[in-house]
């Protein structure tokens, strides 16, 4: 039997290409499921996909209100014993271009709150939290300076709260995938992967991974070579990884202008 057999899991960003994925496996793995996001026709469509117990509860979380409501429809449930912050937007274009407030308000500030609003319910269950991140969280990414700072942001506020926590009999795990095969990447994210030669992940192997880490114990997980590699150099070495973009920047910011010109 599933380790995820019977827990209830609260999944943010559920209609997204990841997210649609995560709860199909995880409805596969016996999960019971809270399923959230702004489409109240994407989340009945999925819902009726699935075969485990589904629920749903369309709102913006970028409301404190609505926050509160989602945490009300879930102690109406009884709790929950998995929150997987998988919510998320991109922007790729040069910094002058970009709306940052956007980008902060949903990659960081919503997974923060909601993480410090499910705490109580999650000590009780002694259930664990999932923050996805990026590649993008480790490696500062010409074309996305908004991006990249908000999936660093939640890296660190993700390590600080599982640090904070080591003895509280809740788990804090940060997930990392690199590109992945959805619509939050554009047509020119796209060409521009494929012209840089980077690979692109399909959302179903990712979603196994997410659910692979849900099952075990590591509080870690960076997918993706050479992305693996590059985040270990970043961090030892980052005026290699200085060069390696410099030599690449043409390119990207020829891609960047483009969308807009």
């Amino acid at each position: 039997m599933s380790l995820l057999a019977g827990k209830t899991v609260l999944l943010t960003g559920a209609t997204g290409g990841i997210g649609a994925e995560v709860a199909r496996q995880l409805s596969g793995e016996g999960a019971r499921l809270i399923l959230t996001g702004r489409s109240v026709e994407k989340l009945r469509a999925l819902q009726n996909q699935l075969a485990a117990e589904t629920l749903i509860y369309p709102c913006d979380l970028t409301s404190t209100a609505e926050q509160q409501g989602l945490l009300q429809f879930c102690q109406q449930q009884g709790g929950i014993d998995v929150l997987i912050n998988n919510a998320g937007i991109s922007q790729f274009g040069l910094c002058q271009q970009q709306q940052f407030s956007d980008l902060v308000s949903i990659n960081l500030l919503v997974p923060m709150q909601l993480c410090q609003l499910f705490l109580p319910m999650l000590h009780q269950h002694k259930g664990q939290i999932l923050n996805v991140g990026s590649a993008f969280g480790s490696i500062g990414h010409p074309g996305f300076t908004g991006y990249c700072a908000t999936k660093f942001g939640l890296r660190g506020f993700t390590e600080a709260l599982q640090r904070e926590l080591a003895e509280s009999g809740v788990q804090v795990k940060y997930f990392a995938p690199r590109a992945t095969e959805t619509s939050i990447n554009s047509s020119d994210v796209v060409q521009l992967n494929q012209q840089l030669g980077n690979s692109m992940d399909s959302p179903t192997w990712v979603a196994a991974q997410l659910v692979k880490q849900l099952t075990s114990n590591q509080l870690r997980r960076f997918l993706g070579w050479p992305e693996r590699i590059f985040v270990r150099l970043n961090g030892v070495f980052p005026a290699l990884v200085d060069m390696g973009l410099k030599s690449k920047l043409t390119l990207i910011e020829l891609f960047a202008v483009g969308k807009n010109h």
